[in-house]
Order: C-alpha cells, then structure tokens, then sequence
C-alpha cells in the first residue's frame, strides 16, 4: 500500500537506486519502517528526503485504517480457522502487526511500536498462563473498538505512545494489565512489597545499572503498593488502586525526587497514596541518566548497534528529551535528519531483526499470493516471536541472530516467498532483461541488498545464464527472477539493514 491515492507514475526497475536521493529514502525507509515497495519508494522520493522524515515523523496526517484492508484482494493475506479475531487469539495478533507493519501507511509508527515493546518486554506466555489464552490475547493485543469491555491491548498502548510522551507511557505500564501480570505488580501490597517492577523501573525502562541502590528498589516497591487489578462483574481485569494495600509510610531515595532535591517522598494518606507512584515516575524520567540512555539505544535501534555514536548526538538528542518534557517526537526527528543517519557509511550497518527481514522481504519481493500466517512458523525458527520476547531485557540487536540454524531458516523463508507464483516481476521486466547481467542488475535493484562482490555478483549472473540461451522470454523470466529473488533474499547481504 502506498501513502497516498495519486501515486505518482511507475518507474522502471533500471531507474531504481540511480534516481538522486533514491539511495537515502531507501535507507529511511528500511531504518524508519520495514523497508518499502518500489511504489512507496517513488512516494517518498517525491517529497525528498527532508519531506519524507516530516511524513513519517508527523504520521498522524497519513490515513491509520489499515486494518480495515485486511482481507481485501491485493493486500498480503491473512489466515484464520474459524473467523480472524486478533483480540482473543495470539496467532492472529501476530498476523494483524504483521499485517500493519507490510501495509501501514505510518511505518514509524510501527516501528517505535516494535521498539517499545522491546523496551517493556512482555511475554504472552506468563500472561495466558495467568489467566487463559483468549484474556492474555485480549491483554496483549486486544483493540478498544473490538472488545466489549473497551480493553486496550499492551501494544496499542504502545502505538498510541509511538512518539508521544514518555513520562505518560511509564505512567500508562505502571497500570498497564499485562505489566502488573508480568512483573508481579498485582502482587505488590503493604505488608509484602513486590520488587520486580520498581526494579525494572529503574534498571531496564530508565535510568540503568549503576544508578540506584538496593534500598531505592524496596522504596519504590513500596511506592507501588496497591497498584493492582479489579474484575467487576463478570468483565475484564483493568488497573485499580487500593488504597488499604498501599503502604503509607514516607519513603526515601538515594536520588532527587523532586526538583528541589529532595530525596524523600512524605508519607501520604492512603486514598492520596496514589500520587506516591506518579512522583517517582516523574523523577525517574527526569533523572540526568536516562535522556542519555533512551538516546544510546535509539541510536542502536536506527543507525547501527556495532558503531560507537558520536557523543555530541547522544548529547543533543538527551537534551531535546527534557527540553521538550519527555516527548520523544522532536527526538527522534533530529536523529532521523542527523549527519551519522544520513551518511552513506550508516547504510547497511544494522543487522536485521528476523521481524525485519521477514517484512522487508514481503514487501520488496511482493505478496500476492502470500499470507502472512506463512510467517509465524519462519519467525520462531529464526528465533523471534511477537508479543515473546525472551525475558525482561528483550531481543538483543546484534549478529547473534545469524546461527546456522537461523540462517537456514531465513533462507527457508526466502525461498517460500520467492516461488510459488509469489515473485512474478514479468510486467516489470519485459523488454528491460536481455541479458543475464541485466536480469541480475534489475533484481538487485528491486531488492536493495547491501552491495555484493565481484565474485558474487558474477555467480548470480552464472545462474541467470544457465541452462539456457537467454531470451528474456515470459518462461525465462519468471523462472530466473525467482530463483535469483531466493538467492539475493536469502544471501548474507540482505540481512544487514
């Protein structure tokens, strides 16, 4: 799907890649969404590379009704036994994201969706097992307009904070049903202080190691007394204080609280403990240590995980974090126009996450054809589920995803999507392959791999040739096309982003 309904006019896959800025927005395009069709790299090659940041960044001018196409012919399909229904059933949840991650006419979005779900890691399976696999669904992934109770998911929580405040986003996982299941909140009451998620608070979503001691995790533990769950009726479990499981007693940190200095959080009666908690949210953003820290892993997260930043970004993009009162918008709009994002030494730097790879395929090599319910099985052998992260650090970035047994599972997938009538590029390519070079050139110029040797650009060009006096025939092409796709798709040079 493209940004817009007055698409501007088809390119030719040779003009692909040699148009000026094409190389950047498709650099913008796989860091700042899941790669990108070659219609919506026209789209945004239109508006230049300053004018395609402003689109994604300001996402909330672009259409948000994608998942009203689900299901509608000439979209990547879905598959569901017995009706499609996302907000009780995790295999759905996941195809829907997936869904909205290929189609999305918001890509940043998405994409800050997937990285704060990483930053509050939360796992389906202890949810489910909490309470049953349809509520941890609903907890999980459920939209407020499909659920009778109004449920909102953790992830569209996440999506609603994509770019919004992040003070507000810790305030809404302080609350938030799957956090409380996952990280023992509910179990955290007066006389027996729970200390996952005060520690968490500290360690993982903000500050980090080295930045507290041990008696500000039991303070906090005790600050977030009483934040719980009620389940009225026979309906869903939502947030609730109570306020007779919430210790009242003054609580004291070895940091400022308060912007004054003070370090301790006066003892409150119980009906008001609630502010209790919003003080030490507020604090914990506010502390020196985490602009820098959310700025390092953004910059990990976007422009490359192996590459020291420069220093004085890390100190700009903290900066504008509390300039601008924990909003994250301006944020990441300054490292998206930064030179060490925009330098062509940044392009393929970062290696792909499996999610990455998988969505960047399906929309670089096309869908018809394709569900993405073909994905879910790929994905967990490669090593990533949706809605499961490992534990409560997340998926790590890195090439330790590239086992033998991942890479086996990658190439697995590549040639799934790439046969099969899936890759079928014959409009595209009549009358521009004549040769074996040239079918290889328009290919990787459809793929955007990162660039190949010599010695292997010449191996493709053997495959294209092969067997056969090359024609450019109709058969040829869609025969040679997919082969060349599953190589190219499945080689190591698409897998670094």
């Amino acid at each position: 799907m493209t940004p817009a309904q007055d698409r501007p006019p088809q390119r030719t896959p040779r003009e692909r890649g040699t148009r000026r800025g094409e190389q950047s927005v498709e650099h913008l395009l796989r860091r700042a969404g899941f790669g990108a069709s070659q219609e919506e790299v026209d789209f945004y090659l239109e508006l230049g590379f300053s004018g395609s940041v402003r689109r994604l960044v300001d996402y909330e001018d672009a259409p948000d009704d994608v998942d009203s196409l689900i299901g509608t012919p000439g979209y990547v399909a879905v598959t569901a036994v017995g009706g499609f229904a996302p907000a009780t059933t995790i295999a759905h949840a996941r195809q829907r994201w997936l869904f909205r991650m290929v189609h999305s006419q918001r890509p940043l979005q998405e994409k800050m969706t997937l990285f704060w779900h990483n930053h509050f890691a939360t796992a389906y399976t202890k949810i489910a097992g909490a309470f049953n696999a349809a509520e941890g669904s609903r907890y999980m992934a459920a939209k407020p307009s499909e659920d009778p109770n109004g449920v909102k998911g953790q992830i569209e929580v996440f999506r609603d904070f994509a770019l919004g405040n992040f003070r507000d986003l810790l305030v809404a996982m302080a609350k938030d049903v799957a956090m409380l299941v996952w990280l023992d909140g509910r179990t955290n009451v007066r006389n027996r202080p729970q200390e996952n998620f005060a520690r968490e608070l500290m360690e993982l979503f903000t500050m980090g190691v080295g930045t507290f001691e041990e008696s500000d995790v039991y303070a906090a533990a005790r600050v977030f007394t009483g934040w719980n769950l009620a389940r009225p009726g026979n309906a869903y479990y939502t947030f609730s204080y109570v306020a007779n499981q919430h210790d009242t007693t003054a609580k004291e940190f070895t940091f400022p609280i308060y912007a004054d200095g003070g370090r301790t959080i006066a003892a409150r009666s119980a009906d008001a403990g609630m502010q209790d908690g919003l003080d030490l949210i507020n604090a914990v953003a506010r502390h020196p240590a985490t602009g820098p820290r959310l700025a390092l892993k953004l910059y990990r997260y976007f422009v490359s995980e192996v590459d020291s930043p420069d220093e004085r970004l890390i100190n700009d993009l903290s900066r504008l974090y509390y300039e601008n009162n924990f909003e994250m918008k301006p944020v990441i709009r300054h490292l998206l126009l930064s030179s060490q994002f925009t330098a062509p030494a940044a392009r393929y730097a970062r290696y792909s996450w499996p999610v990455e790879f998988v969505t960047r395929a399906i929309k670089e090599v096309g869908w018809a054809g394709f569900s993405v319910n073909d994905t879910l099985t790929p994905l967990a052998n490669m090593g990533q589920q949706l809605f499961e992260p490992p534990d409560v650090n997340g998926w790590d970035l890195g090439a330790g995803w590239f086992s033998s047994g991942a890479m086996v599972a990658r190439m697995n997938f590549a040639a799934t999507l790439a046969t099969n009538q899936r890759f079928n590029l014959r409009e595209r390519l009549r009358g521009q392959a004549r040769t074996p070079e040239a079918l290889v050139t328009l290919i990787n110029d459809r793929l955007t791999p990162s660039p190949f040797t010599s010695d292997q650009h010449r191996a493709l060009v053997d495959y294209a040739g092969a067997g056969l006096t090359f024609t450019g025939s109709d058969a040829q092409l869609v025969t040679k096309a997919s082969g060349l796709a599953h190589l190219v798709v499945g080689s190591g040079a698409y897998q670094i982003v």
